[in-house]
């Protein structure tokens, strides 16, 4: 070829290398932006492979880790494994997840526990769940191992997600898994009240109740690995849990919860009410003046209550339209 054509042409790309490097940033810029969120508190033993093995499995995503007042070299593992590691002061997973979803800007998101626990292979799986049948939510039904789940959390698991399933609707088994994958919808649109670990009720319950588009993959689940220990006291965690599902009824069903309220106390009252009736038909006379009294005074609480659940509950329909508004005013 001639010298002088030959340097043209090096100066020149061609219009198939154009096209092709036009195609190549065209589907860079199109690739979705992918967070992995790894809350962490004392996690100095395990987060460096989690943070590996997302990194591995994910080579596009970029591994977030918040340190929540972590008294080891947590943040140290984290950031030598290539992870960016930023604090979070307020102690507890829901202030911590709250303030991942407010600060990161990214279309996918991927929550995930820094013990080591769950299996990062699932993760490109569940994002082509996600993307493949435009949902908002992803959850990981754990798989676990025979050692997985400690004494009483198995049978804990299945009656708190048993609770939530029957009241506001069976589309998941295992409510509390950590390990989900996140639109930027849902990410951005949800408010985050809770402090602890009882956050994976609420985004359970956030994503029942505005009826989003959610779907559940299973996923292997193993045992904490050797030198790490869990943070969390089954009994305390449940009566927590528990104790969420009834603050969250009470907000978003109001009209049964009250309506419940009510109806004990109307039992209570004709209870109270019918010996003091039979005598005063007998004799008329009423001799238990002060249960009378008791049991008026039950009665009108009653109606009370039912009119706090018809009140409160049109104010809830109001919140959800809202919450709904919101949440479609967040592009995709």
């Amino acid at each position: 070829m001639d010298p002088l054509r030959a340097e043209t042409l090096a100066r020149h790309p061609t219009t198939a290398a154009l096209q092709r490097l036009s195609a190549a940033s065209h589907a860079l810029a199109m690739a979705p932006r992918i967070a992995v969120l790894v809350p962490c508190y004392n996690e100095a033993s395990t987060v460096a492979g989690v943070v590996s093995a997302f990194q591995a499995v994910l080579p596009s995503a970029t591994v977030y880790v918040y340190d929540n007042n972590s008294t080891d070299d947590t943040s140290a593992q984290a950031s030598a494994a290539g992870a960016v590691v930023r604090k979070e002061t307020l102690q507890g997973k829901g202030n911590v997840i709250r303030r991942m979803f407010a600060d990161i800007d990214a279309d996918i998101y991927v929550l995930v526990d820094g013990d080591g626990t769950y299996d990062a292979a699932s993760a490109p799986r569940m994002i082509d769940r996600l993307l493949d049948d435009d949902l908002d939510m992803v959850n990981a039904a754990r798989d676990a191992t025979e050692d997985a789940f400690r004494a009483g959390h198995r049978f804990g698991n299945k009656l708190l997600t048993g609770i939530v399933s029957r009241i506001f609707g069976n589309r998941l088994t295992d409510m509390l898994s950590g390990y989900r994958v996140f639109s930027r919808r849902f990410a951005k649109s949800f408010p985050g009240l809770a402090h602890g670990f009882e956050i994976e009720t609420e985004l359970t319950v956030h994503a029942l109740e505005l009826r989003l588009p959610i779907a559940e993959v299973r996923a292997a689940y193993g045992a904490r690995p050797p030198g790490s220990a869990s943070k969390l006291a089954t009994l305390r965690y449940g009566i927590r849990v528990l104790w969420t599902i009834v603050v969250l009824i009470k907000e978003e069903r109001p009209l049964p919860f009250f309506g419940l309220i009510a109806a004990i106390l109307v039992v209570t009252s004709v209870l109270l009410t019918v010996p003091i009736f039979l005598t005063f038909m007998e004799t008329g006379l009423v001799p238990r003046v002060p249960t009378a009294v008791l049991a008026t005074g039950m009665m009108v609480l009653a109606f009370l209550s039912l009119a706090c659940g018809l009140i409160l509950d049109t104010v809830t329909r109001g919140r959800r339209e809202l919450k709904r508004l919101h949440y479609l005013s967040i592009s995709k």
